[in-house]
């Protein structure tokens, strides 16, 4: 591609509100333009980039066995309400109206559609395991779209389906999308890591979420430093801790701490490390029912943890001052002594571990001192948040902590929405029985933010080769109008998309700086100089964007460089 009949229009201005490096870079770069709220239309620059990833995402998935179909955006009420989502999705779901009166959404996901389309194509076990997907653009009306791309209400995305006659065959399937993402953002030349997580709106049983590492990210991952195990933080397992030193004596005593609540003040006024202290914290279900909580004074509570181990439905909810005071105990001084006989006590498995700790009185201005586990109904749970150096569950290595940008997801949805619909085939014995399902989802214009929040600097952005608009940009310096530079410059480009490089030529007329400093900035990886200085010793001029000075190069080595 000649950049002279290109439209590429980089600024130097972005609007304040973008807010991480990649919206200000893909504004400056014009790659996007924002056309409303969540809404951008992709340049014909910003297109290339994105076309390189859905490209990379086809063909993982064709050869994975995938096959590729598409689905309409717009879907009508009925499926939805097949499955009870109609409501429950929220929000996010925009829902329209036709002519008529009949009312659709615009499609966030594809579970309803791609499910009748399997109820009504699909007969029998033989034409199982079935594996269909799609590149297509969703919307999901966020609440407060940001960050450019990164949170946008409208995007493009891979979504894939797959279909089986048994949990065993799903498995198999749910191991080969795995394999498959891996090879997809390994090719697109990311560092990422695919984390245990949970299945959220979209349901089911197993689930894992890869994500791009990024100081910018949402979400943050625990992983070992020297095995695979990798986790979200929320369901991240925290193996027991040995006990810190343990209090003198061999006594418990209640004392006076007149106006300390927190760890932190009652441990300073008592002389203790907030590690040899116990925090209770109270919730309710949505019943009305209390539990008592208990961590050591270092730790927090893990609230998703929480949730799935006393079986809350939505979201946990802590206890006010009258409920605590209802059964005996007072605010800012809650422990979990005598509070058998009025709720269930929880106690995390390093708090179990403590001999001698420092807990609440139950009483205004009172702390226990030496307490101990003795004679406190308990059971002890996995209930903290994993933090920096803790032992790696599968005992290989520690965890390290790092923030994660979500860009595909595979679930195991098991028969869910196949019995809501009634998506059956004929078993082996003639039976009617209905799909196990998998759902595997990758953010595609999701990806474009995220490798450019992994890959920048302060010139602009650093593309990974597999997604870059063009691999080498050959630049023209011919000030002088020279038609013997401009014809080495030509031959040059040509050769090298004769030998399979994408490559452009920035022939536009800049001088030198101006055309530098654009190249850097839309992140094209290589960069090769034609000038006059050059031709007079037969060599070009060599840049890498990775990093590294410039070298002057014969026409060989060049040749030797860019397809190494």
């Amino acid at each position: 591609m000649r950049l002279s009949r290109f439209h590429l229009a980089t600024v130097k201005e972005v609007p304040a509100d973008a807010e991480i490096a990649s919206h200000r870079l893909m504004l400056r770069a014009g790659m996007l333009r924002k056309l409303g709220a969540g809404l951008y239309s992709w340049t014909p620059l910003g297109l290339r980039v994105l076309r390189k990833v859905e490209n990379a995402v086809r063909e993982e998935m064709d050869a994975a066995g995938a096959i590729e179909m598409l689905m309409p955006s717009i879907q009508p009420r009925e499926l939805w309400e097949e499955t009870g989502r109609w409501e429950k999705f929220g929000g996010q779901l925009l829902k329209l109206v036709d002519r008529k009166g009949a009312e659709y959404c615009y499609g966030p996901t594809h579970e309803e559609v791609v499910t009748d389309f399997a109820r009504n194509e699909l007969r029998s076990y033989k034409q199982l395991p079935l594996n269909v997907y799609q590149i297509q653009t969703k919307f999901r009306d966020e609440i407060r779209p940001r960050f450019g791309i990164m949170r946008a209400r409208e995007f493009l995305m891979k979504d894939a389906y797959s279909f089986h006659v048994d949990a065993a065959d799903l498995d198999r399937e749910y191991g080969n999308m795995y394999r498959a993402y891996e090879r997809i953002f390994t090719r697109l030349g990311l560092r990422f890591r695919a984390v245990s997580a949970d299945s959220g709106a979209i349901g089911g049983s197993k689930s894992h979420e890869f994500h791009v590492l990024a100081d910018s990210g949402e979400d943050t991952i625990a992983f070992s430093n020297a095995s695979d195990y990798a986790a979200n933080v929320e369901l991240a397992e925290a193996v027991a801790l040995d006990a810190p030193s343990t209090l003198p004596g061999t006594e418990s005593e209640l004392v006076d701490t007149p106006t300390q609540k927190t760890i932190v003040q009652v441990a300073d006024f008592l002389g203790v490390e907030p590690s040899q202290c116990v925090k209770t914290l109270v919730v309710k279900s949505g019943a009305g029912h209390l539990f008592a909580l208990c961590v050591r004074g270092d730790h927090e509570v893990n609230v998703v943890k929480a949730a799935k181990i006393l079986g809350f439905a939505g979201d946990m909810v802590f206890a006010s001052d009258d409920e605590i005071r209802a059964e005996g105990s007072e605010p800012g001084f809650v422990g979990p002594f005598h509070l058998e006989n009025s709720m269930p006590i929880k106690v995390d498995r390093s708090a179990s571990k403590l001999q001698r700790f420092v807990c609440g009185g139950n009483m205004p201005g009172k702390h226990w001192s030496g307490a101990t586990w003795e004679g406190v109904p308990h059971e002890v749970v996995d209930l903290r948040s994993v933090v920096e150096g803790d032992a790696s569950p599968d005992g290989r290595g520690t965890l390290e902590i790092a923030r994660g940008i979500e860009v595909g997801h595979v679930f195991q949805l098991g028969d869910k929405y196949a019995e809501a619909m009634g998506a059956t085939v004929l078993d082996e014995q003639g039976k009617a029985r209905a799909m196990q399902m998998g759902c595997y989802g990758i953010g595609v214009s999701r990806i474009v933010a995220a490798a450019i929040e992994q890959n920048h600097d302060e010139s602009g952005i650093r593309w990974p080769e597999g997604m870059a608009p063009w691999q080498v940009a050959v630049c023209l310096i011919n000030p002088k109008n020279d038609a013997e530079v401009a014809a080495a410059a030509t031959a040059l480009y040509e050769e090298l998309l004769g030998r399979g490089i994408d490559a452009c030529l920035d022939d536009r007329g800049l001088r030198a700086g101006q055309m530098f400093a654009d190249i850097e900035l839309i992140g094209i990886p290589h960069r090769v100089v034609v000038s006059e200085r050059g031709l007079g010793t037969g060599t070009f001029e060599y840049k890498s964007r990775a990093g590294g000075e410039a070298e002057a190069l014969d026409r060989e080595a060049l040749l030797v460089r860019l397809t190494a």
